[in-house]
């Protein structure tokens, strides 16, 4: 029967229709199974795969992309400098996510760093060229202009955690807000009752749930969240080294140390071995990402672990969703998909 389903009720190559119509399914859920998006059922994947091996059918892709006006490769734009990208171990965990969830689909990922005004220019015309079919962002800033522009061109686009409360695009995000309670909780237990905060960027949203967490956890345990504990960063080590120096100068009697990423709480030890402190009898650290920075630091360093390259492919998940409907979500007029995923401490010898 197989072999006879070979062509087509027209006699000529079976069609995507007739492919969907031997499933039981929609055509658009067998164009979602054969652009390899997770967002199928086993037994729907099942089910279609089954009727393209009994129909034979072949998809063509160059006809489909110039059909669907597709060009079969995702971008994902990262709107800082270059070496940022290849010092935080944030941004090649989320690369090896995003590239894992691709590798089982035809899909290319064009790298595009988008830091300096000359770098957004070039891409808002490569992107108003429609060169791609989706785009992540990675690391968006509160005043970015990429997210209006992608949706000024409806081009399918997702960015790794919301501008705001609001946000109108696709996020994924960790829950910054219960990571930081669950540090400042852990530093309060330890019987630390001077715990200074060094924050992340403050236009990234993330950076600011995470300053919420820490002063609702210190209310929460009757503790007045002293402002003077708290002291901007940038999320680098040398950020951390200058806001540790700083909270020192500020607050010396401090007993412990929430930093707002492991490259900070890096730069944050250096500091407080210089001026003497020891970690963690006199001062506890605790940092943000559970990379290896933490694992290697002298001593190990305690940290929240957000699970980034899970991150990466829940981003894929949901813009090979909005690819595969060929229409963003804002003009679906769906409600807006933000992914919110777990945060857990991994406690280590610095606190």
């Amino acid at each position: 029967m197989a072999g006879h389903g070979a062509r087509g009720r027209s006699g000529g190559r079976p069609t995507l229709e007739e492919v969907a119509a031997r499933a039981g399914v929609g055509r658009g859920t067998v164009s979602r199974v054969i652009n390899g998006s997770p967002r199928v059922s086993d037994a729907t994947r099942a089910a279609v795969e089954a009727a393209v091996a009994e129909l034979g059918y072949v998809p063509n892709t160059a006809a489909r992309a110039l059909a669907a006006n597709r060009t079969d490769a995702i971008a994902l734009v990262v709107p800082e400098p270059e070496t940022r990208f290849f010092t935080e171990p944030y941004f090649s965990d989320m690369l090896k996510g995003v590239g894992s969830a691709l590798s089982d689909t035809e899909m290319q990922l064009l790298l595009i760093f988008a830091g300096s005004d000359r770098e957004r220019q070039r891409l808002a015309q490569y992107l108003a060229a429609h060169r791609v079919d989706g785009v992540l962002l990675v690391s968006v800033h509160a005043d970015d202009p990429l997210p209006d522009l992608l949706s000024q061109l409806e081009i399918p686009a997702v960015i790794s955690g919301p501008r705001s409360a609001g946000e109108s695009l696709a996020s994924v995000d960790s829950d910054n807000y219960g990571g930081a309670r669950s540090a400042v909780e852990h530093l309060l237990s330890r019987g630390r009752r001077h715990i200074a905060h060094i924050t992340g960027r403050l236009d990234v949203y993330g950076a600011q749930r995470r300053v919420d967490g820490y002063r609702e956890a210190l209310r929460d345990a009757g503790h007045d969240a002293d402002e003077q504990l708290i002291e901007p960063g940038d999320f680098s080590e040398e950020g951390g080294r200058r806001a540790m120096a700083e909270l020192l100068r500020r607050r010396p009697e401090l007993d412990a140390v929430f930093a707002g990423s492991d490259v900070t709480a890096a730069g944050a030890r250096q500091a407080l071995r210089e001026a003497g402190r020891r970690i963690p009898d006199d001062v506890a650290l605790v940092g943000y990402d559970d990379s290896a920075i933490a694992r290697h630091m002298e001593p190990p360093l305690t940290s929240v672990r957000q699970p980034i390259e899970e991150m990466g492919r829940a981003m894929i998940d949901l813009l090979l969703t909005e690819i595969a409907d060929r229409r963003p979500a804002a003009s679906r007029g769906l409600e807006r998909h933000q992914v919110v995923l777990a945060t857990e401490l991994v406690e280590r010898a610095s606190s």
